[in-house]
């Protein structure tokens, strides 16, 4: 059974707070998962990182170091109010599986 599709809460909730914290891009924002037990692919985790920019909660801009472009998302203040309350419920659900509250 593939569980894919219950974590895919958690794997937008994970780069939110990354990039609450600094600028982050898809390949560095790969990596990080994978050291979480994510394997994402690059045409699974794109697609994520531009629907958190459609919802407005992350913004974009593409950053050029010679040769190379990359697109650094940051969050933005709605992507902070909605981690902010993700934070509370995320809490409340791990009092209730973990510690069977």
């Amino acid at each position: 059974m593939d569980n894919r599709d219950l974590y895919s809460g958690m794997i937008r909730l994970h780069i939110l707070h990354h990039a609450e914290h600094e600028a982050i891009f898809g390949a560095g924002m790969a990596e990080e998962l994978a050291r979480h037990g994510y394997k994402i692919s690059p045409g699974t985790l794109y697609p994520i990182l531009h629907g958190l920019e459609k919802r407005g909660y992350l913004k974009s801009k593409e950053e050029r170091s010679g040769r190379t472009a990359r697109r650094l998302y940051k969050i933005t203040a709605s992507g902070r109010r909605a981690l902010k309350t993700a934070k509370l419920r995320v809490r409340e659900l791990f009092g209730e599986l973990i510690e069977g509250k």
